[in-house]
């Protein structure tokens, strides 16, 4: 929960050398639950300078699934660079030219043992806490520092591909600080964003353009201190970007993905995972049931932990805390969540629908809170 005073959150661009690992991950598994909704995915991405690196453990019905997406996987690589925005070393990585590299390997015989259980049972597919957080300060039911976080890259993002600003590229990161204060955001003190672009830019052109296109926009409506102090591009150019400035690894940026250091994260990632690893699925599901109590009016801030062993079904832990700010007991509320939801894998992933190939669109721009993509941990 954030204390008073000021608290920061950042994110990142799609073009981020993170999440462009991310990005093919999730896509990866996409294409194996296309084919075969019961796969078992676990795949990393790393990515530098002119190189894919792609990982994993995969099981589908048929080994000829398995083969097909790993003959795929390089292209799927190359769309998802291609797509993110860069076109050739010069702006990151040559999405056409740079070397990919597969590991494809067998999932373990004892987490399948585990998972796919003899008495027809879907065990967790690894011990681990999740965590889900909601609060009532956005309309996204994040932290406001977050949300405005996002909106940034996301803006520098369309701005980008629409040709309103044809010199930005792809690599951008956003930071705001927010004045809390008896838990409540008063205003916006701080706002980072730094962005990519091309060379011929004059750098306080940018920085008068990213300020009225980008920042303005974002931030009207909003409390907006007096004093504001904007830092963009603060370090002067960025041109080196994306995976020449950079390596990408999977998973490396989870309070981006998750709730911007305003409440605790398991110590799982989600993207490259299939839903029976409950560091993905049981994290949506903790949001799920966190949104549900400040939607119902039972609490203005809710914090949930779920703790799970591998092999086994239903959680061994189940904690609910709203901080102070519920209109019933936080044991009332527990208990009645767990009269309501079955936490285990297989009951996560039926009532959210998770077999389906929708996860690539949740490795940009965080997995909580969305508006732009239907994602059914987000529904009422």
């Amino acid at each position: 929960m954030i204390c008073d005073g000021l608290f920061t959150s950042e994110s990142v661009s799609e073009g981020h050398p993170d999440k462009l690992a991310d990005q093919i991950s999730d896509a990866i598994l996409d294409r194996f639950l296309e084919l075969d909704p019961n796969s078992r995915v676990a795949c990393e991405t790393l990515i530098a300078e002119g190189l894919v690196v792609i990982a994993g453990e995969f099981r589908a019905r048929d080994a000829s699934i398995v083969t097909q997406v790993r003959a795929e996987a390089e292209a799927i690589a190359r769309t998802v660079l291609r797509e993110a925005g860069y076109s050739d070393g010069a702006t990151g990585i040559d999405p056409e030219r740079c070397q990919v590299v597969l590991r494809f390997n067998a999932q373990s015989a004892d987490i399948r043992r585990g998972v796919d259980r003899s008495d027809g049972i879907i065990g967790a597919g690894d011990q681990g806490m999740v965590f889900g957080y909601a609060t009532d300060e956005t309309p996204e039911r994040l932290p406001l520092t977050l949300a405005i976080a996002h909106r940034l890259v996301r803006r520098q993002a369309l701005l980008r591909k629409s040709g309103v600003l044809p010199w930005l590229q792809p690599d951008a990161k956003s930071q705001v600080t927010v004045r809390y204060a008896d838990g409540q955001p008063i205003e916006v003190t701080d706002v980072v964003l730094s962005t990519q672009h091309a060379e011929a830019i004059d750098l306080d052109e940018l920085r008068a353009a990213v300020e009225r296109h980008i920042v303005a926009p974002v931030l009207e409506g909003l409390p907006v201190s007096e004093a504001l102090r904007l830092h963009i591009n603060p370090a002067g150019q960025f041109i080196t970007g994306g995976p020449k400035g950079d390596t990408g690894l999977t998973g490396r940026k989870i309070i981006v993905d998750t709730y911007g250091g305003a409440a605790p994260h398991g110590g799982g990632a989600f993207s490259g995972k299939d839903p029976t690893k409950v560091d993905r699925s049981a994290a949506y599901a903790a949001r799920h049931l966190a949104r549900q109590v400040v939607d119902r009016g039972w609490a203005q801030r809710c914090l949930i932990q779920i703790a799970y062993a591998i092999g086994v079904a239903q959680p061994v832990s189940f904690v609910v805390s709203t901080f102070g700010t519920g209109t019933l007991a936080d044991s009332v509320i527990a208990t009645r969540l767990r009269e309501e939801f079955d936490l285990s894998p297989a009951g996560i992933i039926e009532r959210l629908d998770l077999l389906r190939p929708i996860y690539r669109a949740t490795a940009a721009y965080g997995h909580f809170g969305r508006q732009d993509v239907r994602l059914p941990w987000e529904a009422a």
